[in-house]
């Protein structure tokens, strides 16, 4: 009896030790294998020069999208994730539209209906696009979710679009490479804005603004920085490995 009580506590440690070692390794690993991403998506910029790329920042105005235990509404921070975007980007050389660049929507003001209002501001999101005949269409929102243990970014794109469900299974690739609470699947959903853009395109929930920890990495500017980089990187992705009718359309 007493040659099991001396020895309990060092299997205990030996556990303990093991245990850590393996979770330094996964680490390392993960961290290895971000870092070698990274240089691919580097080699592969040179895809998004010269392309436009409509991004549009959810909700504004007077519709501040969903909120969060803070109180801070979704409106500010797929702003901020999206003007990150936008440089990621415009330094890999590609044209860039915001559908908006402060805290505004694109309805008329004089509208007192607010359903009016969402419609003709959504509306006029996709006008914006398709006149300008841009090469991708990516909408930025946070989601939430009334049981706050759900976490996670997610892409969506258009039932029946192929070339949408390659953008959003590249963007949902790099997100679950590079960000916190990866597993989600990409999706396809009939949302009206990827319904009536006639350009590839996505609605990419950067994560649940209903889970107190995500609030809270959204909320960091760092973390902004990384689903920014996420979201172009699956941009990167996405061109690189374009279909041939998108090539010949692209001269």
């Amino acid at each position: 009896m007493s040659f099991v009580l001396t020895r309990a506590p060092w299997r205990k440690k030996r556990l303990i030790f093991i245990t850590a070692v393996v979770f330094i390794l996964a680490v390392n690993i993960r961290a290895a294998a971000v870092r070698i991403e990274e240089r691919s998506i580097a080699a592969l910029a040179w895809n998004v020069a010269g392309r436009l790329i409509v991004i549009d920042p959810g909700h504004g105005g007077e519709d501040p999208g969903a909120l969060g235990r803070t109180g801070v509404p979704e409106k500010e921070i797929v702003l901020e994730v999206s003007k990150k975007l936008a440089l990621f980007l415009q330094q890999a050389g590609a044209q860039v539209l915001l559908t908006r660049d402060s805290d505004r929507d694109l309805c008329d003001p004089n509208l007192d209906s607010m359903y009016q209002r969402k419609v003709q501001d959504l509306e006029r999101r996709v006008k914006l696009a398709n006149q300008r005949q841009a090469d991708l269409f990516i909408s930025v929102h946070i989601n939430s979710f009334p049981d706050s243990r759900e976490d996670g970014a997610q892409a969506f794109s258009q039932p029946g679009s192929s070339e949408g469900k390659k953008l959003a299974e590249a963007i949902q690739h790099e997100m679950n490479k590079f960000l916190e609470n990866p597993g989600r699947l990409a999706k396809q959903v009939d949302y009206y804005t990827i319904r009536l853009v006639k350009m590839p395109g996505a609605i990419v929930e950067i994560g649940f603004i209903s889970n107190p920890r995500e609030e809270r990495l959204l909320l960091d500017p760092q973390y902004q920085q990384k689903v920014a980089w996420a979201v172009y990187a699956g941009i990167v992705r996405y061109f690189s490995q374009a279909s041939p009718a998108l090539a010949e359309a692209d001269g």
